[in-house]
């Protein structure tokens, strides 16, 4: 992507949803932290329809130890890997009781200490919970990032740094969940719908994907 293209393609994206959201269902940081912990390798919508039932009877992390690791488990048992996140989840309970008054730190360093949550959790709570500007690259940013040409990179991390360097700071604080949400919805892993994409003119690859199928 051309540099002079990276403000009209957030720009366009930014008319079309002006407040982007999560769709994780959440009504305070500490549910948003869990079901952010939950989310890791498992779709959004699975995890909501745990974790309402979940929140509607845990909502902090001193009624979530009072479940005992066993009811937790037990409420989380249809989202993948869940015995690893009930355990995750439960000590992160622990932590937070025990060590941050049962409130959730708002430093990365603090974050990423809790079990089960690594760089992209961590992100995705200090954008969502305390507005920070963060990028939390999960695999649909990572797609739209490198296909499009707006921050390639090999790995999650390295992307995230070029979307720091590339993204106007007028844009920073929502453009993750404008990515998230391009890659989930139009920027689709195996069949792009480039000819319904609004910014694919911006794109280093949607022209060519556009005229390939006008070719055939």
């Amino acid at each position: 992507m051309k540099p002079e293209a990276i403000e009209p393609f957030f720009a366009t994206l930014a008319a079309a949803n002006p407040h982007p959201q999560t769709e994780l269902e959440f009504t305070n940081t500490f549910e948003l932290l869990a079901a952010v912990l939950l989310s890791a390798q498992a779709t959004d919508v699975g995890v909501n329809k745990a974790t309402r039932a979940l929140f509607a009877r845990a909502w902090t992390p001193q009624r979530m130890l009072a479940l005992g690791l066993d009811g937790l488990t037990e409420a989380i048992r249809t989202i993948g890997l869940y015995r690893t996140k009930a355990r995750n989840l439960y000590e992160t309970c622990r932590i937070l009781v025990q060590e941050h008054g049962g409130e959730v730190p708002r430093t990365r360093a603090a974050l990423e200490r809790l079990p089960g949550v690594g760089r992209k959790t961590a992100n995705v709570v200090l954008n969502v919970a305390f507005g920070e500007p963060t990028m939390a690259v999960d695999t649909h940013i990572f797609r739209v990032a490198n296909r499009t040409g707006l921050a390639r990179g090999k790995d999650p991390l390295a992307v995230e740094q070029r979307l720091l360097e590339a993204v106007p700071g007028a844009y920073r604080r929502d453009a993750h969940h404008w990515l998230i949400l391009h890659g989930r919805y139009v920027c689709l892993a195996r069949s792009p719908r480039c000819a319904a994409c609004s910014v694919q003119r911006f794109c280093d690859e949607g022209p060519s994907r556009i005229r390939g199928v006008e070719a055939n």
